[in-house]
């Protein structure tokens, strides 16, 4: 509703404020004075007793309004009006600086609760500053060279190499592995769709495998079946942030000779036994854009065992130019390089990595202990020593449940909630429909019918995190008595 619907002012009569009222049907009124600025409020309740204690229908509206009231600023966040939101106050007005009236919020009238956001408070400024102000703006300089030093130390002493975004992230690893037209590479058939067209691009044909019901994640067995003598190697994704099964596909590698890429866009902080996801394979790789973990914008980077593969892929990324002969270009390569302004802003992020890891796994422990009781309801795992980092919160919601995923999802889109269905399974979109068993991926449909995500943005204040929780439970009590 506009807030001119909300709106009288201090002259209007009683009787047009009951109007008002009348058409509005939220009980309450905003008086404003002759230039717009808020000066009180007026509800139903404060008309009736003007009424009875012996105003007239043309009384002013300003005579009886309440001048003792609640306001916030129009930019309050979601945790200030949750605060001052209650069983007495259901409504608030919002004005500027100069206290004029510009909008109001109730609690299904939140400024929407985003599914992801990225966190920039730390040195981001600085560092990006510091690129203009030296005149390194492009893929020349330093930060590109401490953006790669930060992930390597961190990840093993692997090589590490700054690309555009996560998808060429996808696209060199195979191609400096050497994986190209008469190779197969597993892939499992719930991600998102740069992990197979990244294969694709390359010539290679993807074949989709079937993923485990509790982990979400690529099922190992499944891989064993699917293996063939043109399979070339395994793409593993650690979904939502869940970790694969290392041990097993590890395993398996070995003992078919396959190389492994690890596909880590939604699982930076990750673990396994006390082991980043991205070093287990022969190469990792990893997204930075706006809704991950930490973010460049767009961005991406790649993890090598082999540097001399690493060498390779760092030819590949720049128009495939000889390192020692300027403009000299040996192959085809791509233009996949990242930006120094990008690498500034990874740099800053990637500072405040383990503060992110620990909100987001904050904000899951709540999540857990909200959605854990219901046995209709199947939570994130943790299994084999493995850490999930949470990037989305994603849960499923199982056949015998008193409601639907969409209907769930509606509820909260109407709360200003936002959520997100997880992906569809590949096999059956389009441009994939020929790859892979079709009867051998029913776990993975299921779940895609099943599963959501909920807000796990690492700057979601506590104040907004219960909210969720305490919509999701009073849809759920709904429904259990509806059922």
């Amino acid at each position: 509703m506009e807030i001119r619907h909300l709106t009288v002012t201090s002259e209007d009569s009683l009787e047009s404020a009951m109007k008002i009222l009348d058409r509005n049907a939220l009980g309450v009124l905003f008086v404003i004075d002759n230039v717009g600025k808020l000066i009180g409020i007026a509800t139903d309740g404060d008309i009736r007793r003007a009424l009875l204690s012996g105003h007239d229908l043309k009384s002013q509206t300003g005579d009886i309004m309440n001048e003792n009231f609640i306001s916030l600023p129009a930019d309050a966040d979601n945790a200030t009006i949750i605060k001052k939101l209650d069983n007495k106050i259901k409504i608030i007005p919002l004005v500027d600086q100069n206290n004029y009236l510009v909008d109001y919020a109730t609690i299904s009238r939140l400024r929407r609760i985003p599914i992801a956001s990225p966190l920039l408070g730390g040195n981001e400024l600085s560092y990006v500053s510091d690129c203009i102000n030296t005149n390194w703006i492009s893929s020349q300089g330093k930060y590109v060279q401490r953006f790669e030093e930060l992930f390597s130390a961190s990840h093993n002493g692997m090589s590490a190499l700054a690309v555009s975004n996560g998808t060429v992230a996808l696209h060199v690893a195979l191609k400096a592995l050497k994986i190209g037209g008469n190779d197969e590479v597993i892939v499992p058939n719930l991600t998102f769709a740069a992990s197979i067209n990244a294969v694709l691009y390359t010539g290679a044909t993807p074949v989709l495998v079937d993923v485990d019901a509790l982990t979400l994640n690529i099922d190992p067995q499944k891989i064993e079946d699917s293996i063939t003598k043109k399979t070339k190697a395994i793409m593993p994704v650690h979904l939502y942030g869940q970790v694969c099964d290392m041990d097993s596909i590890m395993e398996i590698a070995r003992k078919h000779s396959l190389l492994v890429i690890e596909d880590c866009a939604e699982a930076l902080g990750s673990t396994y036994r006390n082991r980043p996801v991205g070093t287990f394979g022969d190469a990792a790789t990893f997204s930075f854009f706006g809704n991950k973990t930490i973010t460049t914008g767009e961005g991406g980077m790649v993890l090598f065992n082999d540097r001399e593969v690493a060498k390779y892929a760092a030819v590949l990324r720049d128009h495939g130019m000889n390192k020692t002969k300027r403009y000299w270009h040996d192959e085809i390569g791509f233009n996949y390089r990242l930006t120094n302004i990008q690498a500034a802003i990874g740099v800053a992020q990637f500072e405040r990595l383990q503060e992110f890891i620990d909100k987001k796994r904050f904000i899951a422990s709540i999540y857990n202990e909200t959605l854990s009781p219901y046995d209709f309801i199947q939570i994130p795992i943790e299994i084999n020593e493995t850490k999930n980092s949470y990037w989305l919160y994603t849960f499923l919601i199982k056949e015998h449940a008193p409601f639907t995923s969409q209907q769930l999802v509606s509820f909260l889109s109407n709360k200003g909630i936002e959520t997100r269905p997880i992906f569809y399974p590949l096999h059956i979109m389009p441009p994939y429909q020929t790859f892979g068993n079709h009867a051998s991926l029913s776990v993975s449909t299921k779940v895609s019918e099943m599963g959501l995500s909920l807000p796990s943005s690492v700057n979601l204040h506590e104040e907004e995190i219960r909210y969720i929780c305490n919509t999701i439970e009073s849809f759920i009590n709904q429904r259990t008595v509806i059922g």
